[in-house]
């Protein structure tokens, strides 16, 4: 068996695994009631459950996995609650402990908007089915004699997007969610689920009859290189050509594609006194646009390194399909936004490449390298925190070694909000924000198979195995002056219209 993070992420893997492993077999019954629970069976064959108080219970949420897998075009939002998953955190967020010292003040009684705590005996008491969890009885508590236990779901989201029913479920506030899928990966029990794209993107691959009806494509992110560490990234892209792609191809090399526009209109930006952020990371990039709308005009109009890419192979293929396999869940949205839809078909991630990988016996130890293209190194620090950054100021730097790019790192979702809170004061002092939202970059996005200490480094490895260190050099083979390389945000777009 793989060592995986944790058993929430090897039962996501079981799952996808089994389900692509009867996809393969030819024996996927998609309308059979029967099949959810068949595959429940399998992995967890009984009689003692394995993770919760009984295998009914275990089966039961299998079972909805699986029926997400079969049914996820049926499915709106990107990120879902498991219900019948979701209820052993502790509910009682705020509790009075021992350190209560009676004190005449009452503040805590004084501050509560539900009237939930009452005195009895000089101490407080907080009655649980009326509290709202608001806090500011522990705030207020002179002896922090209130503690707080926060659902880890509800910690991991910073931008408050997971919320508690009436119930005491978690849900998800689908107007606030960027889909960064923080609390899929903090959730210890596997409660939070993310849409998957597997049976679709086995079904597009399936139906080009050997890629004789279409040709489809993987693009593989830049990331790819902080995962397997114990094999060969030329035996890793064997091994996604052997699910049944046509060709493999580094998303790196739309690394380099974006560093040469994001550095051309940079320097005009600096001309003009006028600051851009960096528009790769859709979760960052949703961020803004839900709770800066007003800032949307400072969001870099360069595409991402996935959708330049994808750009080039279709502008090189007219029969092109495109999979993108990557460490983030947010991918998921991009491609479905109005101005960008089309380019890529399907995303899926590297938790679910491993299970097709294993579904289809495929052992990459064995296999020969491939090459996916020639990208450079700059184009292959893409995958981690700073990439982007770097590789820009050395396309500036060679072209005006006398100007340099005043830039800001913002490296996780929390760096990213207090950069936006002093942007919205008019507090940026730079040229160009990289905003990432996920510690270390891609390389530590949630839906990777491993969130070790080397990954950055792994990445960092491989972009020194690059044939070139020049991004001209990394997009040869692709016509620019052909490839759209800018989008379209309709928030500024119904600005100019307001003031027009």
């Amino acid at each position: 068996m793989k060592r995986f993070e944790s058993n929430v992420q090897y039962i996501k893997y079981l799952v996808n695994r089994e389900v692509a492993g009867s996809f393969f077999r030819g024996s996927m019954e998609e309308k059979s009631t029967d099949f959810s629970r068949k595959i429940a069976e399998k992995i967890i064959p009984g009689p003692k459950a394995m993770f919760r108080c009984c295998i009914y219970k275990e089966r039961n949420i299998i079972e909805d996995r699986v029926r997400l897998l079969l049914n996820s075009k049926e499915e709106k939002h990107m990120i879902m609650v498991l219900n019948a998953a979701c209820d052993e955190c502790p509910i009682d967020r705020f509790v009075v402990t021992e350190a209560c010292r009676g004190c005449l003040g009452h503040k805590c009684q004084e501050v509560c908007l539900r009237n939930a705590i009452t005195i009895i005996d000089h101490r407080a008491y907080i009655d649980q089915n009326v509290c709202i969890e608001c806090g500011r009885c522990k705030n207020v508590c002179p002896f922090n004699g209130i503690s707080e236990v926060m659902r880890p779901c509800i910690r991991s989201c910073a931008v408050c997007a997971v919320k508690v029913d009436e119930g005491r479920k978690a849900v998800i506030d689908q107007d606030k969610c960027i889909s960064c899928g923080a609390c899929i990966y903090q959730c210890p029990f596997g409660a939070i689920v993310d849409k998957s794209f597997i049976l679709d993107a086995l079904n597009l691959l399936n139906n080009s009859w050997s890629n004789t009806n279409y040709h489809v494509y993987a693009v593989v992110s830049p990331a790819i290189a902080s995962q397997f560490p114990s094999v060969k990234m030329g035996q890793v892209f064997a091994g996604i050509k052997e699910l049944g792609f046509y060709e493999v191809v580094e998303a790196a090399i739309g690394g380099d594609m974006v560093t040469l526009a994001e550095a051309h209109n940079l320097k005009n930006g600096m001309q003009q006194k006028a600051w851009k952020a960096s528009s790769h990371c859709p979760a960052f990039v949703e961020y803004v646009r839900k709770n800066y709308p007003e800032q949307v005009n400072h969001l870099s109009t360069v595409v991402s390194p996935m959708i330049a890419i994808s750009r080039g192979i279709r502008q090189k293929d007219t029969k092109a399909k495109v999979i993108y396999i990557g460490s983030c869940t947010a991918k998921k949205v991009e491609i479905s936004q109005e101005d960008i839809q089309g380019i890529v078909d399907y995303v899926i991630t590297f938790e679910e490449l491993q299970a097709l990988l294993d579904a289809k016996e495929i052992d990459l130890d064995s296999l020969d390298e491939l090459s996916a293209g020639y990208p450079s190194s700059f184009g292959r620090i893409y995958g981690r925190s700073g990439g982007i950054t770097e590789s820009i100021c050395h396309v500036i730097q060679e072209v005006e070694s006398s100007q340099g790019l005043k830039s800001v790192l913002c490296n996780g979702i929390d760096q990213c909000i207090k950069a936006m809170k002093l942007a919205s004061s008019g507090r940026v002092e730079a040229d160009f924000l990289e905003a990432i939202a996920c510690k270390d970059g891609c390389a530590g996005g949630t839906a990777s198979l491993t969130h070790d200490d080397m990954g950055v480094e792994r990445i960092d490895n491989f972009s020194r195995t690059s044939v070139t260190g020049d991004p001209h050099l990394g997009v040869k083979g692709y016509f620019m002056e052909y490839i759209q390389m800018h989008r379209i945000y309709k928030e500024v777009e119904l600005q100019k219209q307001k003031y027009n």
